[in-house]
């Protein structure tokens, strides 16, 4: 059986690569492909990459150009989500890469995005503990941000072995440009960015820290608080986060070491790597994978986590092609064979 699936900000980072995933997922049949101020231009001509659709036109981001496939994944700005999905039956399955729908707290979503929160839906990343039974037969699904499942997937092992300290956990990480999306930024361009790395979203500002804080309370069982501080690094596209907290009493690098070998030896998409090999966002490039390596820090009582996803693949794109195969009863790796890219 084949799925019919229309994608919404196609002429986007995020909704390209969403096309590149489904391009070669052998259940899904892609319809319509929506942009609002790209509308009526060949998707080839934002999208040269994609050859298989460049011929394809692009159609306005409307409820009626949408209704009437199995699949709708709206790879919107944050806030536009809601009121489309809205519009779109319980028997179509929605998948949101936007943030609208990640968070539990409405307090939270109006502190930090300034608009009304327009409800939870199931998370879109399996591999915590517990959300892949959520998302089987789902119909409505919130891609997990690019930060959170780098971190999220970094800590949780942590946190749900009851390992580390809800308090005093700090991350910082970097992210390449495409993380800002598509549209044309004085600071993003190659001569401002190329050669150099900067902060932005200091002081527990960035929009991913309830999302980041809201999934490692889950695991913990208990509020954990987290001091974000995510960094611009000259590089198109990936994340590499370094993520620490507090060791609990009786933590151990061996009881750590063995606490993410259970959670992740049989995962496909996540790795523990072999001690004293680190993730790098090279080798992730372009796939579905993230990396991680764990180290205890004896003379500071501190867990430290580096983890490695592409922003756009695992952190986005990927997430939404693996939670939708769980929600149709498809394999889950289906269409997310890609390895990584070296050099």
């Amino acid at each position: 059986m084949s799925f019919s699936i229309a994608v919404s900000g196609a002429s986007g980072y995020a909704g390209g690569e969403v096309l590149r995933l489904l391009a070669g997922h052998p259940d899904v049949e892609i319809g319509a492909v929506t942009a609002h101020s790209s509308a009526g231009e060949r998707l080839g001509t934002l999208q040269p990459h994609l050859v298989p659709l460049a011929d394809r036109l692009i159609s306005d981001t409307t409820a009626e150009n949408l209704v009437g496939h199995d699949v709708v994944v709206l790879a919107l700005p944050h806030g536009a989500s809601g009121a489309l999905a809205a519009q779109l039956g319980e028997d179509t399955l929605v998948i949101d890469a936007a943030a609208d729908h990640r968070l539990e707290s409405s307090h939270a979503w109006e502190s930090f995005y300034g608009s009304a929160h327009q409800g939870t839906w199931p998370y879109g990343l399996p591999e915590l503990p517990g959300q892949r039974e959520l998302l089987v037969g789902a119909r409505r699904i919130a891609v997990a941000g690019c930060y959170p499942t780098t971190v999220l997937l970094g800590l949780a092992p942590a946190f749900a072995a009851g390992l580390v300290e809800p308090e005093d956990v700090v991350v910082v990480a970097a992210t390449g440009t495409s993380g800002a999306g598509r549209a044309t930024k004085p600071h993003l361009l190659g001569s401002e960015v190329m050669g150099g790395m900067s902060p932005y979203g200091v002081g527990g500002v960035h929009r991913h820290t309830p999302e980041i804080e809201q999934g490692l309370s889950r695991a913990s069982g208990e509020q954990v608080r987290v001091s974000f501080t995510p960094t611009l690094a000259p590089m198109p596209r990936g994340i590499l986060a370094t993520s620490t907290a507090r060791l609990a009493p009786g933590a151990s690098a061996q009881s750590l070491r063995e606490a993410y070998a259970a959670q992740y030896d049989d995962e496909r998409f996540v790795h523990l790597l072999p001690e004293g090999q680190w993730p790098t966002t090279k080798q992730v490039v372009g796939s579905n994978h993230l990396m991680l390596q764990l180290a205890v820090d004896e003379r500071a009582g501190r867990l430290v986590v580096c983890s490695a996803a592409d922003n756009l693949t695992k952190g986005t794109a990927g997430g939404a092609v693996q939670s939708m195969n769980l929600a149709l009863g498809l394999p889950e790796a289906a269409g997310l064979g890609q390895l990584g890219v070296s050099p």
